[in-house]
């Protein structure tokens, strides 16, 4: 069984910076351990996680910025609401000024 890595190690191990790390477990989209003393721990977790997440921009083509707006939007219900209801007026036809409106009469409602 692989022991912990820092975030160095894992860095080396994975392809990723320390920095690209850093900004990841900023954004939660990899969250290491910590020891007592506050130093990052990678497992195989963590590191198969840091690998698939290579392949996934690699396939899809998407940027970190998507997925940490896509993390957010999971656990942001409000967020994930609006963005729904944006999202269905261009499906269905609608026009903006139709969106606009009912954000305007849900934000007097409140």
């Amino acid at each position: 069984m692989q022991e912990s890595l820092t975030v160095g190690a894992a860095a080396a191990e994975t392809g990723w910076s320390a920095r690209m790390l850093r900004y990841l477990e900023e954004h939660g989209l990899v969250t290491p351990r910590r020891t007592p003393a506050g130093y990052r721990q990678y497992g195989l977790a963590e590191l198969n996680r840091l690998r698939s997440l290579r392949e996934l921009r690699r396939r899809f083509g998407i940027e970190l910025a998507d997925l940490a707006f896509a993390r957010r939007l999971r656990r942001d219900p409000e967020l994930r609401r609006a963005v729904e209801a944006w999202l269905a007026t261009a499906d269905d036809g609608g026009s903006w000024v139709e969106w606009e409106q009912r954000k305007h009469e849900r934000l007097l409602a409140a």
